[in-house]
């Protein structure tokens, strides 16, 4: 029997911030894939993205005859389907604190998100750091980073040591944090490296820049 296909179905690679989590997820899998990359902010953008995703949102995964839409479900999807990958960390305790913090991820932080869109190709240092709630989202950010590479990260660079779905839950604002100048201190500069040092993340990086720039993002 062949193996149903995989297509990932994302925008704007230098500005979908959802759409980059499940890339870097589906790549650290090893599975082979094609994606589907939709631009984001044009007149034919919404019907373009409503044929691929029950959601009208994008990121969107393709497994066969199967989708499943958004960033968390998706990466979720992926674990239980290719644990060989050991997308979450295999102890117990690091599980539950990785899915917290990723969890957190995926529907707090408004202000940051607001304030401080990704953009990887910009460099814009301190905009939008002093606006209400920034500084209190970029700490809570630093404060979960230290305690995840304090307490689980002895196995190697990343939050649980191992490359895991937190890591792609947190890689756009390993990107925001560039952008815009957010300091760091020597541990979560090196954690901040190694998610850019990633191959994935470098090969998602190379094609946000070849992209043509979306003036509503700018």
């Amino acid at each position: 029997m062949a193996t149903p296909s995989l297509t990932l179905v994302v925008g704007s690679k230098n500005y979908s911030s959802w759409s980059l989590r499940p890339y870097l997820a589906l790549a650290h899998t090893g599975q082979p894939f094609e994606e589907v990359v939709i631009a984001l902010d044009r007149p034919d953008t919404a019907a373009n993205i409503a044929s691929h995703s029950p959601s009208g949102r994008v990121p969107a995964l393709r497994h066969g005859e199967l989708t499943v839409w958004d960033s968390l479900s998706i990466c979720e999807y992926l674990a239980e389907t290719f644990p060989q990958a050991q997308l979450w960390p295999q102890d117990p305790a690091a599980r539950a604190v990785a899915r917290s913090v990723s969890a957190e991820m995926h529907s707090g932080f408004g202000a940051l998100r607001q304030n401080l869109g990704m953009n990887i190709r910009a460099r814009k240092p301190g905009v939008g750091l002093t606006a209400p709630g920034v500084a209190e989202d970029i700490a809570r950010i630093q404060a979960l980073w230290t305690e995840c590479r304090t307490r689980f990260g002895a196995g190697g660079p990343f939050l649980f040591g191992r490359f895991s779905i937190a890591d792609a839950m947190f890689a756009p604002v390993v990107t925001r944090f560039v952008t815009y100048g957010v300091l760091l201190d020597a541990t979560l500069a090196a954690y901040r490296d190694a998610v850019l040092a990633l191959p994935a993340m470098e090969a998602w990086t190379r094609a946000a820049l070849a992209e043509p720039p979306v003036a509503r993002y700018e």
